[in-house]
């Protein structure tokens, strides 16, 4: 399956991602904010998609979705929020899928599923 990154500052909700995730098969690691989850990409912990909380108080989303995709343009991104007006932008930003919570673990499956299949033209 794929190595993916959840960054969300709501402990109850990374963990129940991390059940989810890992019962679909995926290795997965954890974060709770934007800078920590930079941290691992920069020290060459990079995965093959990042699932991103957009607001959050220590980095949001949307600034952690802009690096990641200048940085590591190859690393697909799914960006989520209670807040859906949000989730148009973030895509303008760079992110390739969106969920807007609550979500099941069938439309979870089914963004990773899209996020991945999206091709990396790069230069």
């Amino acid at each position: 399956m794929a190595t993916i990154l959840v960054v969300d500052d709501n402990d109850p909700m990374r963990q129940l991602m991390h059940r989810m995730l890992v019962g679909a098969g995926h290795d997965v690691t954890l974060c709770a904010d934007g800078k920590e989850a930079i941290r691992l990409l920069e020290i060459g912990r990079v995965p093959d998609l990042v699932v991103t909380d957009l607001i959050m108080p220590e980095q949001e989303g949307m600034e952690t979705i802009m690096i990641i995709h200048e940085r590591f343009p190859a690393v697909k991104i799914i960006a989520m929020s209670g807040a859906p007006g949000y989730l148009a932008s973030a895509v303008a930003l760079g992110a390739h899928e969106t969920l807007a919570k609550p979500f099941s673990a069938s439309t979870l499956d089914a963004a990773i599923a899209a996020a991945l299949a999206h091709e990396y033209v790069g230069s």
